[in-house]
């Protein structure tokens, strides 16, 4: 099959795959680690497609120089595609596609991200580094027992709630799409927003980021919330109001607050910025406090993971390709 891609964006664990996957489907694959840009644009002439990351904004004037070059296709290596103009792109008869991967790594690492935070593990492992090993202060809560509210109920959501459902807590889901999942229900019960908001002991996200989700959790709905609430976010980061979680810190509304993603992330994650100066104040603010948990945006890192997002990305084309 001649068929040229153009891969952005590539990460170090994404080559070996990217080599053993493009030579099974017979694809010539050109990959570079940067992303896409107006500046090297230029590299996607004559090809068919190019697979992206989240780390470009693929915004009207990105897709028409694309499809002044010929490209039909563009695939995320991602499940979310917020940051792609996807009706822009179809208007201009691009066809964008995204990718999948097993709901299971995401879904132990929120469990994992609540039991660090219940358990105060990151204050502990700090005193541990000074030989401190007093424990004042470090009593812990339980998920058994507790009431954990899980917002979103996709296969992550659901994954999750599958996993809860041995730890003796009580269940609350709640899909922004008002849709009840009967194989959920023997192990949740489904309920509407302000219920999970003022019912759950632990909060966990698990939706995607539209218009219609962005900043979900703010003053509002921290209002509403039990003091003392944990607070879970292995999604996206916009899902969240940076200045309301700062200041449910502050205030202690917020018993502990575990991140795996954040606003104004790109730039910053997955890169090794050890002797820059990064600009992101509220990142490095919230960063400080011993009840905050925050993790490079590696829920998703596991080698099952990557091997299937690149796997999905460059099987899209092909399928396409066949399909027309």
């Amino acid at each position: 099959m001649n068929m040229k891609i153009i891969a952005f964006d590539v990460r170090f664990d994404e080559l070996v795959h990217f080599d053993k996957i493009k030579k099974s489907l017979g694809l010539e694959v050109v990959s570079t680690e940067d992303p896409i840009t107006k500046e090297n644009i230029h590299l996607t002439e004559g090809a068919y497609g190019i697979s992206i990351l989240a780390y470009a904004q693929i915004d009207k004037e990105i897709i028409d120089m694309l499809r002044k070059n010929g490209v039909e296709h563009i695939s995320t290596r991602t499940v979310g595609v917020n940051h792609i103009d996807v009706a822009y792109a179809e208007q201009k008869g691009m066809l964008v596609t995204n990718s999948s991967y097993k709901p299971d790594g995401v879904a132990e690492f929120t469990l994992m991200m609540m039991l660090l935070s219940l358990r105060k593990y990151k204050a502990a492992m700090f005193r541990g580094n000074v030989n401190d090993y007093s424990l004042i202060g470090l009593d812990g809560k339980e998920i058994k027992g507790s009431t954990v509210g899980v917002m979103g109920t996709g296969s992550i959501g659901a994954a999750v709630i599958r996993l809860l459902s041995g730890f003796g807590c009580k269940i609350l889901a709640y899909s922004p799409t008002g849709k009840v999942k009967p194989e959920l229900e023997p192990y949740a019960e489904f309920v509407d927003l302000d219920t999970i908001l003022k019912k759950s002991d632990i909060i966990t996200l698990h939706i995607p980021l539209t218009k219609g989700t962005k900043y979900i959790i703010n003053k509002e709905a921290l209002d509403k919330m039990k003091q003392g609430v944990t607070l879970v976010n292995c999604s996206r980061g916009e899902l969240m109001e940076i200045d309301a979680m700062i200041e449910g810190i502050e205030t202690k509304k917020i018993g502990a607050l575990a991140l795996d993603v954040f606003e104004d992330e790109a730039g910053i994650y997955h890169q090794d910025r050890r002797t820059d100066i990064i600009a992101n104040r509220n990142m490095a603010y919230l960063r400080q406090f011993p009840n905050v948990v925050m993790t490079q945006h590696m829920a998703f890192f596991t080698d099952n993971s990557i091997e299937s997002m690149v796997k999905c990305s460059l099987e899209s084309f092909v399928k396409a390709s066949n399909a027309g």
